[in-house]
């Protein structure tokens, strides 16, 4: 049976609506020493199990997944040789091949369960994370793109940062709202990096309105994809501005002018 823990966050579609585990801060000037024992055996069995499991190409899903939620109750006991091992064995589920049944659709369980476990073990996780977003094998499985993105925003890792700013360019409105949602968990990082993410965001929510806007004013039918685009993504920019700036706005135009009035203040010690 999948324990609680991992299966409790594969059924959110939010990570908002998921009570934040502890994560690695963005930058830590002096990172704790990990003293966990290394080389534990039930580690190492617990990799050659998921790697039997993997091998029987779907069949052994279900038990591969209550694996991996071993391995993410396990992984906070971990030392860091065990810490690295049990990441790539998460990294390796994502090369495992499943097929599509006749409607295109195919069983994505143990794709999801190594990103959900993935979020709570930065800093050795961002990389590969990274690494699947956005993957040819991958890019086709929303559903799993946005747990890769949402997960990468809870490690808080600064380089995951700069990457979800690149998806920002995205063609994708799913894609663009889950990265400005994950770029909501940012909310702690120097102000310096928290007005770099909010102008990106607010530039990408202002560029969308716009385009909705002609769309409405040039004919009596909207454009749908602008439209689209526009409805999907300006609620996650909107909460992950109000997160970046501690200010409370709803109204796209008026963020636009507190930016402007304010993007050279102090936010953490004025009340703008």
């Amino acid at each position: 049976m999948i324990a609680n823990q991992l299966l409790a966050l594969l059924l959110f579609v939010s990570p908002s609506s998921v009570a934040a585990p502890v994560e690695a801060s963005v930058a830590q000037d002096k990172p704790v020493e990990n003293t966990n024992p290394d080389n534990r055996p039930e580690i190492k069995q617990l990799i050659v199990d998921l790697d039997a499991h993997i091998d029987k190409r779907g069949k052994e899903d279900h038990e591969a997944v209550g694996v991996i939620d071993q391995m993410l109750q396990q992984f906070p006991k971990c030392g860091p040789k065990d810490r690295v091992a049990v990441v790539a064995a998460l990294d390796k589920c994502f090369s495992a091949k499943r097929q599509e049944n006749a409607e295109g659709v195919r069983d994505n369980k143990l794709f999801l369960a190594a990103a959900v476990a993935l979020r709570d073990m930065a800093p050795e996780s961002p990389k590969v994370l990274m690494t699947w977003i956005n993957s040819k094998d991958h890019r086709k499985d929303l559903v799993l793109q946005e747990k890769l993105i949402q997960s990468l925003g809870k490690t808080k890792d600064e380089n995951g940062r700069k990457f979800l700013i690149k998806l920002l360019n995205d063609k994708s409105p799913r894609i663009l709202a889950a990265s400005a949602e994950a770029l909501g968990e940012y909310e702690g990082s120097e102000l310096k990096y928290r007005k770099e993410t909010f102008e990106e965001l607010l530039k990408l929510m202002m560029e969308a309105k716009a385009a909705n806007d002609a769309g409405q004013a040039s004919s009596q039918q909207t454009d749908p994809v602008a439209t689209e685009k526009y409805n999907t993504i300006a609620a996650p920019i909107i909460s992950t501005l109000q997160k970046l700036s501690k200010h409370e706005e709803h109204d796209p135009n008026e963020w636009q002018r507190w930016w402007n009035k304010n993007k050279k203040e102090d936010w953490d010690h004025k009340d703008a």
